[in-house]
């Protein structure tokens, strides 16, 4: 591991391995700052792994009976900058867990905006996440920090995962490094970002992976919609040479993407930040997955050869280096 570490100029790695269901191995390589090694109990910015923990407070909110997937948001939450819009009040929380509310990833300058109508096509939109825990936010009356230390952070023990700075890390986050191997500035999480810049150790992320894929605490209704695909990537993601590593079909469920593999189903998901590269995925049947979470603009590099070293799904590992190529 060092020596991919070294060879790929990536800073350091923190793997957690999932094996039927059970982690099997958590470690660390590397170095988490200046002067400073990498352990299994260094929290790492999750990037975009944030939205499935999202995902999973919204889900477990409407398991309880408190939100639902297919209610109007417009009613608890709508952002000024679509006060004179009146396609806002198609929105609802499948949308936005499935990327297709017709917003771009982030708003512009000029504020949030509408590029498709909602619900006509799909498009990779954290301001989607951001606008259903609004609402979430709204429609329960408790801030959505709260929401997610009580229905998801506390009762998985992930003691060292929280969605600002002050919440759960137990010591000094990674520190980002850029693709030379400069370090970045550390900015402090004030305000949740329901899209990004979480935080968790592996392992913290391990516990969830294994929490999702047992479906606890969802109706089966809801967790039939979470591992359903809600939005059709097979076209997209297939194309072209491609379709040799591609799975039957592909496409967004509600917080994850979903590979379908001959009555087989992979969730995965990765994160991309200034210093920061992070991937998860978990096989459904067998119960084998893998948190890796890395510090580096050059994250992405390690991730095939993890992977491999790790002996993990021979699909999964296809697919992933069809997409890449």
């Amino acid at each position: 591991m060092t020596a991919i570490l070294r060879e790929q100029r990536v800073k350091s790695a923190s793997v957690a391995l999932v094996r039927g269901g059970r982690i099997v191995a958590a470690a660390a390589w590397g170095a988490a700052g200046p002067n400073r090694q990498a352990t299994a109990a260094t929290p790492y910015n999750l990037a975009s792994l944030t939205k499935p923990l999202t995902a999973e407070v919204v889900l477990r909110l409407v398991s309880a009976g408190r939100l639902s997937l297919d209610e109007v948001m417009d009613a608890y939450w709508s952002d000024p900058d679509l006060a004179h819009d009146p396609r806002r009040a198609l929105l609802t929380p499948r949308m936005a867990l499935s990327h297709r509310t017709g917003f771009p990833n982030w708003r512009d300058a000029k504020g949030l905006s509408f590029d498709h109508d909602p619900g006509t096509t799909t498009g990779y939109s954290g301001e989607g996440y951001q606008y259903a825990a609004r609402y979430a936010e709204r429609r329960t009356g408790t801030a959505f920090e709260t929401l997610a230390q009580r229905m998801l952070f506390a009762p998985l023990r992930m003691r060292a995962s929280g969605y600002v700075s002050a919440q759960g890390a137990t010591g000094p986050l990674a520190v980002p490094y850029d693709a030379s191997g400069k370090p970045l500035p550390v900015e402090a999480v004030t305000h949740y970002n329901a899209a990004d810049l979480a935080h968790a150790t592996a392992s913290d992320y391990a516990r969830f992976l294994i929490e999702v894929r047992a479906d606890r605490r969802l109706t089966p209704a809801v967790a039939a919609e979470r591992s359903r695909s809600q939005a059709d990537l097979t076209p997209q993601a297939c194309a072209g040479a491609k379709a040799a590593t591609c799975p039957p079909w592909t496409g967004f469920g509600l917080g994850w993407q979903l590979l379908g593999f001959s009555g087989e189903t992979t969730m995965l998901h990765t994160g991309k930040d200034a210093g920061a590269f992070t991937f998860a995925a978990i096989n459904r049947t067998s119960g084998d997955g893998i948190v890796i979470l890395t510090n580096s603009d050059n994250g992405w590099r390690v991730i095939l050869p993890i992977l491999e070293r790790t002996r993990s799904d021979p699909k999964l590992v296809a697919f992933l280096r069809g997409q890449m190529s």
